[in-house]
């Protein structure tokens, strides 16, 4: 078993979305991050929930919006690969997703970042994040 913390199964990673979870930096600053399914092995992986290029949550409460193994801005429509997390379109273009490290172990993904720490399944409950101002919608 990974030394880490267990996040979630893999089959609970929606086909089309994003699976949202909390976690805590080292400077005890709480962050959302996703999980997200991707063609490269493990099969899964994870980011923090905004883009880097304007702070905006990728995931709201109800999954992120992706197409074609892209994660899409619900800003400005920047679509960001699931797999390696660059951006090569729109405002954000040249830009990439910040890592959270996992490993997939027996069917679960388990959280083996040194710079977080797991706090809960779900978004943070104090209203602060980023949130999109967009009118897009899919």
């Amino acid at each position: 078993m990974p030394e880490g913390t267990r996040i979630a199964a893999v089959d609970a990673v929606p086909e089309r979305g994003s699976y949202l979870f909390s976690v805590e930096d080292a400077f005890t600053n709480e962050r959302e991050a996703i999980l997200v399914p991707c063609e490269d092995e493990p099969g899964v992986e994870a980011w923090l929930n905004n883009c880097p290029h304007e702070d905006q949550r990728f995931d709201r409460g109800d999954g992120a919006a992706m197409r074609d193994g892209e994660i899409i801005c619900p800003k400005h429509g920047s679509l960001f690969d699931a797999c390696e997390g660059d951006c090569g379109n729109g405002p954000a273009a040249g830009s990439s997703l910040r890592p959270v490290e996992i490993a997939v172990e027996d069917g679960d993904v388990f959280l083996v970042d040194d710079g977080y720490t797991y706090l809960k399944d779900g978004g943070l409950d104090d209203d602060e994040g980023p949130s999109s101002t967009s009118h897009l919608s899919f």
